[in-house]
């Protein structure tokens, strides 16, 4: 990467888009069909990414629940994962803002290929019973290198939702966020499949190698792309490679925009939940070659969310059909587990996920439309480093409950007897209890949003910027910002 100075406001927009500091727009440098060529390649390079680094990790997190047994230990993984993304976005959105997009993405390709060499070392130069024995040091360290390979590669994912901005036109964001949710889909689809045919027939170390395989693949069809549109990084005051203060003047600077994070991060809450119980539901379920192909089934709702925000976009205000969305996954959470019945669970989630990509694209929308370019890598990343500290959060605490207190109890007599009349008989009441719990909260905090002056706030503020943005289309000025 090639860093740049800081620089004042611009006077001109090089990329298309309209800024603060901005006096007049300039034209995008290539026809929208050449752009969206452009960004359908880096779209499908991130989407292999992510499908590679998930690939890994749902393979490392079956693994070790089908060799321990212990929810603590996959709930230990999954929330592990979510707080190296909590604690590391905030540098991911100044490096976005500091350098070209790209750039960024070449990086963080490269730097997960060299992690995942490093654990395919580990691997095999550590004995099995070694590697999986939870006191021992090696096993920690092992996933560590898996988790901080994967989580680097998220650096794109908030390059990707800039790149949004620099090729895509304002009024066809909303159905090209739909499109990044149809990749997300086809990532839990194809990595849900893999992971649990890999895990069961060629086991953990042929999991890496696929995974290395497939990493150096995307690194090397990514410097292969370009993006004219940004022949330098947008101007931007982003400094040093952890700018707290930076991250968090640009939220501040727009009325309602921390509200709007903490509304997404309703989506997190039960996310952590699911983290930490969902797996083991699954495993205790069925084998694990067939849970990763019915999971694979549910996720298939991700393309159909992704596809119907494609076609209809979110409509006037993305952040009101993302709180009707929220209450319906918390809906879905506390009931797809009421009996233990497969048809059940696996509709259930194909429901809830059809759902996920409402909640992540009106969220994305919005920034997109009320932000500027050169603060929207601070923004993203300081959005996903305060949603994802949510799900941790739950992972850690529901799993060590859930293991030492709820699940035997759901399973004695006595409490076998109790809910049976809620949640019916089987080997995983205790999971579905805590699905049930954490459904009704979720349905009543999003329910209570809909009644605070904030949501008044965002929602008058993405109809002023929307119209100021046609107003300037119409007219040839740029927005005063």
């Amino acid at each position: 990467m090639t860093e740049h100075e800081p620089v004042p406001p611009r006077t001109a927009v090089a990329d298309g888009v309209a800024g603060p500091g901005d006096t007049a727009p300039a034209p995008f440098q290539r026809s929208p069909a050449q752009r969206s060529r452009t960004f359908t390649g880096i779209l499908v390079n991130t989407g292999l990414a992510n499908i590679t680094t998930s690939y890994l990790w749902f393979a490392l997190t079956f693994w070790v629940y089908l060799e321990t047994r212990n929810v603590i230990a996959t709930g230990v993984v999954g929330g592990a994962y979510m707080l190296l993304i909590a604690l590391s976005s905030i540098s991911f959105g100044t490096y976005v803002d500091r350098y070209r997009k790209l750039a960024v993405m070449r990086f963080a390709a490269a730097f997960t290929l060299v992690m995942f060499v490093l654990a395919g070392a580990l691997f095999l130069l550590v004995p099995g019973g070694r590697l999986l024995d939870l006191t021992q040091p090696w096993f920690w360290v092992f996933t560590l290198i898996i988790l901080i390979g994967a989580v680097v590669e998220n650096m794109r994912n908030i390059a990707l939702s800039t790149t949004v901005t620099i090729l895509i036109e304002p009024e066809r964001r909303a159905n090209a966020n739909g499109l990044v949710g149809m990749v997300q889909g086809l990532m839990f689809i194809v990595t849900s499949v893999l992971s649990g045919l890999s895990v069961g027939l060629i086991g953990m170390g042929g999991s890496i190698a696929v995974a290395l395989i497939l990493t150096a693949l995307a690194f090397t069809h990514l410097l292969t792309l370009r993006m004219p549109e940004e022949a330098q990084a947008a101007g931007s005051d982003a400094q040093g490679g952890f700018d707290l203060r930076g991250s968090l003047a640009a939220v501040r600077a727009i009325s309602g925009l921390f509200a709007l994070i903490v509304f997404s991060t309703f989506n997190n809450f039960i996310g952590g939940v699911y983290m930490a119980l969902m797996d083991p539901y699954g495993l205790e379920m069925f084998p694990v070659e067939l849970w990763g192909t019915y999971f694979a089934v549910g996720a298939t709702g991700f393309i159909v969310g992704g596809a119907l925000i494609n076609r209809f976009g979110l409509g006037t205000n993305p952040l009101r059909t993302m709180l009707y969305a929220v209450i319906l996954m918390g809906v879905l959470g506390a009931v797809f587990t009421l009996r233990e019945w497969a048809w059940l669970y696996v509709a259930g989630i194909w429901l809830y996920l059809v759902l996920v990509p409402f909640v992540e694209a009106a969220e994305q929308t919005v920034i997109q439309r009320v932000v500027p370019l050169e603060r929207q890598g601070r923004v993203f990343g300081f959005a996903m480093a305060f949603e994802s500290a949510a799900a941790p959060v739950t992972s850690f605490l529901i799993a060590p409950v859930a293991q030492v207190w709820i699940i035997p109890y759901a399973r004695s007599a006595d409490g076998a007897a109790l809910l049976a009349p809620l949640l019916g008989e089987g080997t995983s009441r205790g999971i579905a209890l805590v699905f049930l719990v954490a459904g009704l909260i979720m349905v009543a905090a999003a329910a209570l949003a809909f009644l605070t002056p904030v949501y008044r706030r965002v929602s008058a503020s993405y109809a002023q910027a929307g119209a100021g943005a046609t107003a300037t289309a119409e007219t040839g000025a740029a927005p005063s910002g």
